[in-house]
């Protein structure tokens, strides 16, 4: 098989994120249309999240966030969103870059996807952990662990009945060639 020098599956991975830029930056000047809401999943180890301690003790690998009735001060900007959520009757800011997102479903329309986590995002975090060691392009990083410690996009939304449309929620390792 030949080497896919052009990457595409980052660039589908850059397309899908930059729908959920678009998704978030129309909710933040316009509200929340309809039915419409959110389940963003993230890992909170990644670099550049900010949270409280107390939030990253409670979620140290990854968490789930709903934008939907109580959330404020949403801000989108190209790599990063920041939103205000009460957390047991705390306020807490968070500021999430986009690359941190594992996960992002509308449970009002069944609409979905799971990222996985690049290996260029890896590098960036291996490189953070062990700046003396260089990782393999394509081999196991500390992420892909985090993303197996994340909540499934069906656990996201197992409590949403499924559309009677067969509609389903598939990652890009679906399409890829093994």
């Amino acid at each position: 098989m030949a080497e896919d020098l052009i990457r595409y599956d980052l660039l589908a991975q850059a397309a899908l994120r930059g729908v959920v830029r678009t998704v978030l930056a129309d909710a933040a000047r316009k509200g929340l249309p309809g039915e419409h809401h959110f389940k963003i999943t993230f890992a909170t180890g990644a670099p550049g999240v900010r949270l409280s301690e107390r939030m990253r003790a409670q979620y140290p690998e990854a968490m789930t966030i709903i934008l939907q009735h109580q959330f404020w001060d949403l801000n989108v900007r190209e790599e990063v969103f920041e939103v205000g959520l009460s957390f047991g009757g705390v306020a807490e800011k968070l500021l999430v870059p986009f690359n941190a997102v594992t996960a992002f479903f509308d449970p009002s329309v069944q609409f979905g996807f799971q990222f996985d986590m690049t290996e260029t995002e890896a590098a960036v975090e291996t490189d953070a952990a062990a700046p003396a060691e260089k990782p393999a392009a394509r081999g196991p990083s500390p992420v892909a662990e985090v993303k197996k410690s994340a909540p499934p996009l069906v656990e996201i939304g197992k409590d949403e009945k499924p559309s009677e449309s067969g509609a389903e929620v598939v990652s890009l390792d679906r399409f890829r060639k093994k």
